[in-house]
Order: C-alpha cells, then sequence, then structure tokens
C-alpha cells in the first residue's frame, strides 16, 4: 500500500473549481445592483408596479422568509436560520470547487451560481433583515410569486447540477 501526500490528492487553485468564483462575484454583483436599482427607483407594493408584458411585471416587495415566502410570518428566528443555511451551502459548494477541477465546467458553473445567488440573498438579509424581490410573472390574475436575480441564479444551477447528473450518469455508461 502506498501513501499519497495531500499535495498529490488536492488541486492546486489553478487547477481545481475555484477559479470559477469570478461567476459567483459576477451573479452577486448583478442581483445586488438590480435590487439597489429597484429600491432606489421603485415604490413599494402592488399599486406601484410597472407592467412591463402582458404576463410580467416589475414588483418591489420585500421577502422576510425563504423561495415562495416561506416561513416570512414567523417572527423573526427564520432570517438566522436562512442565514446559517446559506453559510452552510455557499460553504460545502466551495470546498467540492476545490476538489473538482476546473474543467468540470457544468458543475463548476453550477455551484457559482447557487453560491453568487446565496450570497445575494444573504446580503439582503443581514443588511436589510428581508430579501427585495421583483420579478412578477403572472397568467391572468394568477401570480407566481415574485423572486430577483439571486433566485434565478439558484434554479439554474440546481437545474445544472440536475442535467449534469445525467450527463455524467449516460457517460459512466458508455465506458
Amino acid at each position: 500500500m502506498t501513501m499519497t501526500s495531500p499535495k498529490q490528492t488536492t488541486l492546486s487553485l489553478k487547477q481545481s473549481g475555484v477559479r470559477w468564483l469570478w461567476l459567483a462575484a459576477l451573479v452577486f454583483i448583478i442581483d445586488v445592483g438590480s435590487k439597489l436599482i429597484v429600491m432606489n427607483t421603485m415604490e413599494y407594493g402592488w399599486p406601484n408596479r410597472i407592467e412591463i408584458l402582458p404576463f410580467f411585471n416589475l414588483l418591489y416587495v420585500h421577502n422576510y422568509g425563504a423561495a415562495f415566502s416561506f416561513l416570512s410570518d414567523a417572527g423573526g428566528w427564520q432570517r438566522w436560520l436562512f442565514t446559517a443555511i446559506a453559510l452552510g451551502v455557499c460553504s460545502l459548494l466551495v470546498y467540492w470547487m476545490r476538489r473538482s477541477p476546473a474543467d468540470h465546467r457544468l458543475a463548476n458553473c453550477a455551484y457559482a451560481l447557487i453560491i453568487g445567488g446565496a450570497l445575494g440573498n444573504l446580503f439582503d438579509r443581514m443588511y436589510h433583515g428581508f430579501v427585495v424581490d421583483f420579478l412578477d410573472f403572472y397568467v391572468g390574475n394568477q401570480h407566481w410569486p415574485a423572486f430577483n436575480i439571486a433566485d434565478t441564479a439558484i434554479c439554474i444551477g440546481a437545474g445544472l447540477i440536475i442535467l449534469e447528473g445525467f450527463i455524467a450518469g449516460k457517460n459512466d455508461e458508455k465506458k
């Protein structure tokens, strides 16, 4: 049995997926920037929506909960729960990126999108005490819960992880 040193089993930062963190930073900047624009140019609430398309409004609202306002009326403790979850998930994804080769683009992109989105919403929670949502899609009188760029990045990242799982599974079958 041969022993390998830690240097032999870990990738350098240049070779690892950590080099994809620029995408997380870009998502964070776009998310926070878009929210600042909304907060500084729009009035709060439903009557002040801006109708863009027959199925899409801009609508400035506060979300004290998580996705779809989950736990939004829980009394404040949920802010710290969602903060802890975001920090834990981001830490885990950075760890996975550190262990993943940089050329695993799909997985590293997915992780970076989730990290950037999680940090964007985390910034809102910590700075404002709520998350700013402003994208309102609807059909007739049925509205999807408002969301933001960070939520979009998280969903795309999750979708890419699922896609990567299917692609990896097909590659394993071919071998």
